[in-house]
Order: structure tokens, then C-alpha cells, then sequence
């Protein structure tokens, strides 16, 4: 995850009480027939921001793009743009700038041309035009492809084609639907950076449509994880990871353990959970503050458990089991354990260390041990 400056501790605006969202959704619903897409929904997103929304297919993200773009109009309450309803206005009026995922170049024009193409449209005059392509050139890197047709580039140029053109008339908000849904990993890994970087320097608010966690937790300043057309939690992706607020959201969002249990506070902070026949209670901060015993889900990621051949000396909780399977996933190892209560937990470690010389292998009797602050008691 990069820390850039949408993404830095100095731009927070969502905890600004005087900022004035770029965009706001007020109580939207869309529907199509009887079919509900998007369920009373209301959001804003701020100037600047490099917004993520983030879920499973149909869960109503592509929507929520499309009623932004002019493409849908929302069956009920607002949505606005600079304090102006949009409901009146029609695609081609709006600042608002689209990018879809096939990028949609013309494959008869070069580089140059594509990026200008939009601008030829306009009334800026030519040699404004052309100063404006050779910029955009520029910031995506693309000087030296300038003369080439979209064919005699790679994929990663042709995207970052279709962001220059997206760009050239610098909209106040620019829609990524899936943009890098075409690209290997590795590139798409590189590009998610250059992504952050440009839209660093152009300060343009990006809203970006994903169901790729890695994506979203490396792009945005904030990410809304939506549900059935509904958005169930909206932070910054460090919160997203370390604090969701449901078992829906620790679970959609990277890999994690969920242990179910009975909660008992033992403190204003603390529980104890019992969680299994036999087993030892696992004691965890709980900053929700249970004030009474209930029925909780207790998440805690594969990185904040360490696995040992040996018993520890000191730890919170220590649980013991059995390796019955092993990822090898090179930097990397995840291991699979049951324990004494056939419950599976996994565990992450780094191989530091080359494979024949790793100390935990298949059938091997093992400790896991974490603290009472690594894991996460959710209600909900």
C-alpha cells in the first residue's frame, strides 16, 4: 500500500468537519424492475480522493459508476457534483471523465491522436490542443510512443493511453471501470503505482470500480467494500484491514482466521472466549466494550500468529495442533493447522530461510501462539 499524498496522514479531509464533499450520494436507490441494484445508499467522496469501491460481481459498484457517468438515472434521492444535482445533466455535459477496461482506443489513429481526440471535439484552439497532448504525453510516460497505433504497443502503454485521453480535458472526476482487469499480475502491479503517481500530480479525484482487494488496498485513500447493492464499511485500507467492522469485510478483505465463540468480558478492554470443548480460552482486547456475555466472531490474520515445534514461554494465548498442509508461496509459507478441536487455523511466516533447512514440515506437532491485542472481536 503506498503512502502518497491522497493516502498520507495530511489528507483526511473525511475528518474535516468544514470540507464539502466533491460528490454526494444522498439516500440513491436504483432499480431495475423489481430488482434493487443499489439500496438507499448515501456517500461522499472528497476532492483528490482516490476512491475504491470494492466487492463481488453484482453487488452493485459498476452501477453506482454508471448513475456518476449519466449512463443511469437513480430511481430515488440525489446525487450531486459540486453542490449541482446531476439528475438534469446529461453525460456529455458533465466533468466527468470514463475509462473502461477494453479502453476503447481507436486502433486506425496513433498515440498522439487518440489522446486527442476528444480535445479536437472541444473548442480549445490547435496549438493549445497540441500543448496539451505533449503534457499528457509526459505524465503517462508515453513521449516516445507518440507515433505509433495502438497495436505496436504493450497492453500496460495502451492503458496508460487510454488515461492520457481520459485526462486531456482535465475533468474534475475521472471513473475507472476495472482498469487493469486486462493486464498480467506483475504489470498490474507496476501500473497501480503509476496510477497513484499520476493522479498525485494532476490532483484529480479518481473513482475507481474493483473487485481486486490488492488493487484497491494499493490505489486508494479510502475504500467502500459494498454488499447486495449496499456499502457495509468506508475507511482508509489500513482500517479496512486492521479494523473491519463486520465478518463480512474481515473475510472479503485478504485471508484471515474466524473463530467462533462465546464472549465474556473480564475487564472494561478484555474477554475471555470460549471457543471450543477442552480448549484454552483466548483472552483479546475488545474495544467495542461488551458489557455481557454474547455469542461473537473472533478474527485474527494468518501474519499475527507465530507457529513453533516448541511450546513458548510467554505468550496470551498458546493453542497446539497439527500441520495437515502447507502453501509454499516463496517469500512466503502458509500453513495449515488443525487444532485439537478440529478447528483449521492458518499461519503465516516468512521464509527466511531456504526450504530443506525450514524447521516445520507436514504431521508436525505444533504450537500457535499470539497476543491479546492481534485478533479482532466482531458482533456483526
Amino acid at each position: 500500500m503506498t503512502e502518497s499524498a491522497s493516502t498520507g496522514t495530511d489528507f483526511e479531509p473525511w475528518n474535516d468537519p468544514k470540507a464539502v464533499p466533491l460528490i454526494q450520494f444522498k439516500n440513491v436507490t436504483k432499480r431495475f424492475g423489481d430488482f434493487t441494484a443499489i439500496d438507499n445508499l448515501t456517500l461522499d467522496i472528497y476532492a483528490r480522493e482516490f476512491y475504491a469501491l470494492l466487492g463481488p460481481s453484482g453487488c452493485g459498484k459498476t452501477t453506482i459508476m454508471r448513475m456518476l457517468a449519466g449512463f443511469e438515472t437513480a430511481t430515488e434521492g440525489t446525487i450531486s457534483l459540486s453542490g449541482q444535482d446531476m439528475a438534469p445533466v446529461p453525460p456529455n455535459k458533465r466533468a466527468i471523465n470514463m475509462m473502461f477496461q477494453s479502453y476503447a482506443l481507436f486502433p486506425h489513429l496513433n498515440v498522439w491522436d487518440n489522446i486527442a481526440f476528444g480535445l479536437k471535439r472541444s473548442s480549445m484552439a490547435k496549438d493549445q490542443i497540441a500543448a496539451r497532448v505533449e503534457e499528457m504525453l509526459r505524465l503517462t510516460q508515453l513521449e516516445k510512443f507518440a507515433r505509433r497505433k495502438p497495436h505496436q504497443i504493450s497492453g500496460g502503454q495502451r492503458q496508460r493511453v487510454a488515461l492520457a485521453r481520459s485526462l486531456a480535458k482535465a475533468p474534475k472526476l475521472l471513473l475507472l471501470d476495472e482498469p487493469l482487469g486486462a493486464l498480467d499480475k506483475k504489470l498490474r502491479q507496476e501500473t497501480q503505482f503509476e496510477l497513484v503517481d499520476i493522479q498525485e500530480k494532476t490532483g484529480t479525484t479518481f473513482v475507481i470500480v474493483t473487485h481486486d482487494q490488492e488493487e484497491a488496498m494499493t490505489v486508494a485513500s479510502r475504500v467502500a467494500v459494498m454488499d447486495h447493492g449496499k456499502v457495509v464499511q468506508v475507511d482508509t485500507p489500513a482500517n479496512i484491514y486492521e479494523a473491519p467492522n463486520s465478518v463480512y469485510v474481515a473475510d472479503f478483505i485478504g485471508d484471515i482466521n474466524i473463530i467462533e465463540g462465546y464472549a465474556t468480558p473480564i475487564s472494561d478492554t478484555m474477554v475471555s472466549v470460549d471457543f471450543a470443548e477442552g480448549q484454552p480460552k483466548i483472552h483479546t482486547s475488545c474495544p467495542t466494550g461488551l458489557t455481557a456475555p454474547q455469542r461473537i466472531s473472533f478474527a485474527i490474520r494468518p501474519e499475527k500468529l507465530l507457529i513453533s515445534t516448541e511450546k513458548p514461554t510467554e505468550s496470551a494465548n498458546i493453542l497446539s495442533g497439527k500441520v495437515v498442509d502447507i502453501a509454499y508461496l516463496g517469500n512466503i509459507s502458509t500453513y495449515h493447522v488443525k487444532l485439537a478441536s478440529g478447528q483449521m487455523i492458518k499461519a503465516q511466516s516468512a521464509n527466511t530461510r531456504r526450504i530443506r533447512r525450514r524447521a516445520i514440515t507436514w504431521e508436525d506437532d505444533v504450537w500457535i501462539s499470539f497476543t491479546d491485542t492481534a485478533g479482532m472481536v466482531l458482533t456483526t
